[in-house]
């Protein structure tokens, strides 16, 4: 930090007017950085150039920064498993379109997880009831969160004929159990030290035997 950058006060007002996204933006950067533990809200004014106090009209508490920047860490989660949808290329509603869109959503679900480790930490990182969660914060370009875009998976498996009716029921949390521990395995667990080409071969078959075991 040069001497000038030093002698520079806090603002107490931000010239943008929108004091509380840039928090968020400096709270999700500690995230990306540190994960849950990183997000400090002085650490957040200070990066955001205000007061500490300056910040307590958008997040009271160190507590309420960490929810905006793990809501806002679940939309970036359902935004990637949404790019790996965008990729399919199968005709909708076909048996073959259901099938690679469950192994898109396991597939961004992984990908974000060894690309955002910091920010799927954060994502995880506050017990919450995601099934029936309407909250915009937490949602992809969709609308839909990390856990619905896997209940559509799932729908679309039984609409296609693909998994049958009787077996639907509570199908997400056999699917996001496996992928989870995949996930934490890789990033946590014996598997962070193997050689990327492994981690993807073993994400196909784990998402593969997912789809057969379902």
């Amino acid at each position: 930090m040069s001497n000038l950058e030093a002698k520079q006060p806090a603002r107490t007002t931000y010239r943008h007017g929108n004091l509380r996204q840039a928090l968020l933006e400096a709270g999700l950067q500690l995230a990306r950085d540190g994960g849950p533990g990183a997000v400090v809200l002085r650490e957040a004014t200070r990066r955001a150039g205000v007061v500490p106090n300056a910040a307590y009209r958008h997040f009271a508490s160190k507590q309420d920064l960490l929810q905006a920047v793990r809501a806002a860490s679940l939309s970036a989660l359902a935004i990637a498993m949404e790019e790996e949808l965008d990729k399919l290329e199968a005709p909708p509603r076909s048996p073959e379109y259901a099938r690679a869109s469950l192994a898109a959503i396991g597939a961004g679900y992984l990908r974000f997880a060894r690309t955002e480790t910091g920010l799927f930490r954060t994502a995880f990182s506050v017990p919450d009831e995601v099934e029936n969660d309407v909250d915009p914060a937490k949602a992809g370009n969709s609308g839909l969160n990390p856990f619905q875009l896997l209940s559509a998976a799932l729908d679309r498996l039984v609409v296609a004929g693909v998994l049958p009716h009787e077996r639907r029921p509570d199908a997400e949390y056999l699917a996001w159990s496996a992928v989870h521990g995949l996930a934490l395995l890789v990033i946590d667990g014996p598997l962070r030290a193997q050689p990327s080409e492994q981690i993807d071969a073993i994400g196909l078959r784990l998402l593969a035997m997912v789809e057969k075991g379902l």
